[in-house]
């Protein structure tokens, strides 16, 4: 059956969504139909409405969700309908290059950097007035009900809150995975943290749950400091308020570079500033914000040659679909909290509110 449901669609760049029914078709062959139940509101959505993250229009977008298996395609045995379960935006098909090394994790059937919006037939599973809109990322989760292929949803434990552990769908798992996957940070060590949204909060989680003797976070909005020294950050840095680069006041404070940094922003200045406030020898420096479209880094190749490392993390470094129910079961145990992360509940209605809180750093 064809279900007729709310979606915020974006039919244009730089304009506001558009609340309109859409109908979503049923799921073919290994596919899935997922009713979502709660979606948290990520800065890589607000990528694709600027332009810095190109995907087609008009489309559904959101990618961080929880919900519930509404119907399933034929030779689907992962999941039945009534299952939890979280989207993937990057998905884990088992058989890729990626999935098959153990190193690896960005399945080569994630959508980021295709930008097709397209389900793997080459068609879309969403129609509004009459026209085809483009999925986002595989998930497309503006709307209450989804198609995802299985390979993108991951079965989660029966009695976790969903308007909670929505997060492990991107922002938490990204920014703990970046310190305990992609850095392996190391007990006693140094770190520091370029921005302090859902994934930078998560970062200072995660660096602190590997042992971290010192996490410096680092923002332009002072409003931002509390929340990071409640999840472990041990001193707050405000760029405005010196007048030499952010990488040298760094370096002064830890006597020659902090052995971990991370830039969750997305900007090329905060990328390179982040590398050089590690240590010139053995630090490691870790690109978490998605960079933006068609901008270049230049920077002196010294830094690299004297011994740093610089790592990419898409999703932490996660293989979805073993990690994320792990990372579930884990938040059941309170292994780690996710309440801090959640500024703001809206209904589905309000969510040009959402991004405006979004855009003004709330």
């Amino acid at each position: 059956q064809v279900i007729k449901c709310k979606a915020a669609v974006m039919w244009e760049a730089n304009k506001p969504f558009s609340i309109e029914e859409v109908e979503v078709a049923p799921p073919k062959e290994h596919e899935v139909r997922v009713k979502i139940v709660a979606t948290g509101i990520c800065r890589s959505d607000d990528h694709v409405i600027t332009g810095a993250l190109v995907m087609p229009f008009p489309i559904i977008l959101g990618h961080e969700a929880a919900g519930v298996v509404e119907s399933v395609g034929q030779g689907v045995t992962a999941v039945k309908p009534g299952d939890k379960v979280i989207p993937l935006f990057v998905p884990q098909c088992g058989e890729c290059q990626n999935c098959l090394n153990t190193k690896g994790n960005l399945c080569s059937k994630t959508d980021l950097g295709t930008s097709g919006g397209l389900m793997a037939d080459g068609t879309t599973r969403f129609t509004c007035k009459g026209k085809a809109i483009h999925h986002f990322l595989g998930t497309s989760t503006f709307t209450e009900y989804t198609v995802l292929h299985e390979s993108a949803v991951a079965k989660i434990d029966s009695a976790a809150p969903l308007e909670k552990v929505c997060l492990i769908g991107c922002g938490f798992s990204t920014g703990y995975g970046a310190a305990l996957q992609t850095a392996k940070v190391e007990p006693g060590s140094t770190c520091a943290v370029f921005g302090l949204g859902g994934v930078g909060l998560s970062v200072v989680m995660g660096c602190k749950a590997a042992g971290a003797s010192r996490i410096i976070a680092v923002d332009i909005n002072k409003d931002k400091f509390a929340k990071a020294k409640e999840l472990g950050a041990t001193d707050c840095v405000n760029p405005k308020d010196f007048n030499k680069p952010i990488h040298k006041v760094l370096t002064e404070m830890t006597g020659g570079g902090v052995d971990y940094s991370f830039e969750v922003i997305g900007r090329t200045d905060t990328m390179t500033a982040a590398l050089a406030c590690c240590q010139y020898n053995y630090g490691v420096s870790v690109v978490v914000g998605v960079p933006p479209a068609a901008q270049k880094i230049t920077f002196d190749p010294m830094l690299l040659f004297s011994g740093r490392s610089w790592k990419g993390s898409v999703f932490g470094g996660w293989k979805s679909k073993d990690a994320v129910p792990k990372l579930v079961a884990d938040y059941m145990k309170k292994k780690f909290v996710l309440d801090p992360l959640i500024t703001h509940t809206l209904p589905f209605t309000k969510i040009n509110e959402g991004f405006d809180l979004l855009r003004t750093g709330k």
